[in-house]
């Protein structure tokens, strides 16, 4: 039997970023059993890359629930992503998600990479 556990959310996502979520989850075909996964991974211009997108749930995944949106996280990502917000940009320059992450001690200019 497959044990879930729930946690407080270790990010937040602004009114857009839920906005845009809910609205890739509702297009037709969307696989409903997949969570919404946060994490990192390494690479990227500073050594430390953002991962968003949706995905099957892990053994060593946490489950945490955002404004209705089913999330799950590795547990030892919390270390580096508790604080962040996840925003969603709609603009002429910009069009994307984006991160603020307290925990970063630089960010290069593509907004998907840091260092700690």
């Amino acid at each position: 039997m497959e044990t879930t556990t729930e946690t407080t959310a270790p990010v937040t996502l602004t009114e857009g970023a839920v906005k845009e979520l809910k609205r890739l989850m509702d297009a037709e075909g969307f696989d409903k059993s997949q969570f919404l996964r946060v994490g990192v991974k390494g690479g990227g211009c500073s050594g430390m890359s953002y991962v968003l997108g949706f995905d099957a749930k892990l053994e060593n995944d946490e489950t945490f629930d955002i404004n209705g949106i089913s999330c799950i996280m590795n547990k030892s990502h919390g270390l580096y992503l508790m604080g962040m917000q996840i925003d969603w940009q709609e603009g002429l320059n910009a069009r994307g998600f984006t991160f603020t992450n307290p925990n970063a001690s630089k960010t290069c200019g593509c907004g998907t990479s840091f260092a700690v």
